[in-house]
């Protein structure tokens, strides 16, 4: 099954911040996403495989930040609305301090106007492969800038940095954090192996 879109009919106005907020506080049980059109995306669960390599690699990035107290990390349930007016939640998200610093703290109990520096999407059973790469590509423009594209059906990741050419690595070579997690790595491979 794969995300579903509803579109907003055109008599009715998009929702505001604050109306989409309350949908999806209205609606707990539904994963809510809205892009830059303002066309409601709502997705299925994952499987729990997905869900444990989710968790996995949500861990392996807070377990940086608790060492570097660099940011703020994210999983799954937390929603950003960015500069073209989409509200996205990636699978692991991590905003510095620097960004932080801009956002009102108020703003942080709602969908916050501020972008991740990096994010992880990991593709679930039931994703679409073609948009989870323009979903990255949607990432980057708003200014994310280091994305990875986990695709553990083809055991590789796919690396997106602004103004560059993706690159994919094995899940059995290390990746690197570059200047956005500094002295950050992670063997995929190593952490979704027990």
């Amino acid at each position: 099954m794969q995300a579903i879109t509803l579109t907003i009919p055109p008599n009715i106005n998009v929702f505001s911040d604050d109306e989409l907020y309350a949908f999806c506080l209205a609606n707990p049980e539904l994963r809510i996403e809205r892009d830059e059109t303002g066309h409601i995306i709502i997705m299925p669960p994952t499987g729990l495989e997905s869900s444990f390599t989710n968790g996995e690699l949500f861990g392996e990035v807070r377990n940086w930040n608790r060492r570097t107290k660099a940011g703020r990390t994210s999983e799954s349930n937390g929603g950003y609305t960015l500069p073209d007016t989409s509200m996205r939640a990636p699978d692991v998200g991590w905003v510095s301090k620097e960004r932080l610093m801009q956002v009102v703290p108020d703003e942080l109990k709602k969908f916050a106007r501020v972008c991740p520096d990096f994010v992880i999407e990991v593709r679930s059973e039931s994703d679409s492969l073609k948009e989870l790469q323009t979903k990255m590509e949607k990432w980057l423009k708003n200014g994310v800038r280091l994305g990875w594209l986990v695709d553990p059906q083809e055991q590789k990741t796919t690396i997106y940095r602004p103004d560059s050419e993706t690159e994919t690595k094995l899940f059995s070579e290390t990746l690197s954090g570059e200047d956005v997690l500094v002295g950050f790595t992670m063997n995929i491979q190593e952490v979704l192996t027990y």
